[in-house]
């Protein structure tokens, strides 16, 4: 069965499909322990290889190469990737999503917005005209095979966003996403609208949306739950307090709890077995 036909049996199956946002190879083998899908943010994507906000400076040589390499480590895993507006042109999105499906990524993340572009969760966005949006995802609709692609609307007029969950919601794309949703009225709203189409929530620290369990965005009828930074923010706490940690220390670095603290050997098994990983799926 191809990556895209697995995301997508395991998405039509019961409850809420969470996919964990990684950044790294290094965060994707923490990720990798503990769930059987992971997101790849364009969010973390480009705070972790270009030290840049979330607003479209990602090239897309750069995130195939990311995927590919993801893909490489963890053979049995989803990988759902986030690719803009397509990268400008309904050309390159065509290009990219080839590129991405012969690698082995399950699925794409197709936006409507238009540049200079923003974090879903930002203030100040502002979408295509809904004819010129549905152009560009026919044309990725009709390149790909099996790819799972999520139709994303950014639109924030409630209106807008209603008639355009329905509209997405009538194509071939196989999953729904209304990003920066603000209230659970709001995701019962979409459902409506969307009828039998698969809807994608996405959860953000600090974002627009609300907070909830898999069990709460199962019962509104959210079939995917995206997880976009909890890996990012993470690292960048623990970070910053063993950096100043370190400075309060004079120096010295700490005691490593043999069993339960992250030293040189606890970080090279856990590579280790992404080497283990690969030989298994070769042989």
């Amino acid at each position: 069965m191809s990556y895209g036909n697995r995301l997508r049996e395991r998405i039509a199956g019961p409850g809420t499909t969470p996919l964990i946002g990684v950044y790294d190879m290094y965060s994707a083998s923490i990720a990798a322990g503990h769930y059987d899908g992971m997101f790849v943010s364009g969010f973390g994507f480009a705070a972790s290889y270009y030290g840049l906000p979330d607003i479209g400076f990602i090239a897309w040589p750069d995130m195939v190469a990311f995927v590919q390499r993801l893909r490489g480590a963890f053979p049995g895993h989803h990988l759902l990737v986030d690719i803009d507006d397509g990268y400008v042109d309904a050309e390159v999105a065509c290009h990219v999503v080839e590129g991405l499906e012969r690698i082995g990524a399950s699925g794409v993340i197709l936006e409507d917005q238009k540049r200079p572009r923003r974090c879903g969760h930002a203030d100040g966005k502002q979408v295509l005209p809904l004819d010129e949006y549905l152009v560009k995802l026919e044309k990725v609709l009709a390149t790909r095979q099996d790819l799972v692609v999520v139709a994303r609307t950014d639109a924030t007029e409630e209106a807008d966003i209603l008639h355009r969950a329905a509209s997405l919601a009538a194509t071939d794309a196989d999953v729904v996403l209304v990003d920066g949703i603000r209230s659970v009225e709001w995701i019962r709203r979409v459902r409506e609208v969307a009828g039998d189409k698969p809807l994608l929530f996405n959860q953000i620290a600090g974002g627009r949306s609300p907070r909830l369990s898999l069990g709460e965005l199962s019962d509104l009828g959210v079939d995917v739950a995206i997880y976009s930074t909890p890996c990012l923010f993470a690292a960048h706490e623990a970070i910053d307090s063993a950096l100043t940690e370190l400075g309060r220390t004079d120096g010295r670095l700490p005691d490593t709890d043999p069993v339960h603290g992250v030293g040189v050997r606890t970080a090279t098994r856990l590579l280790e077995r992404n080497m283990a990983g690969r030989r298994t799926v070769r042989a």
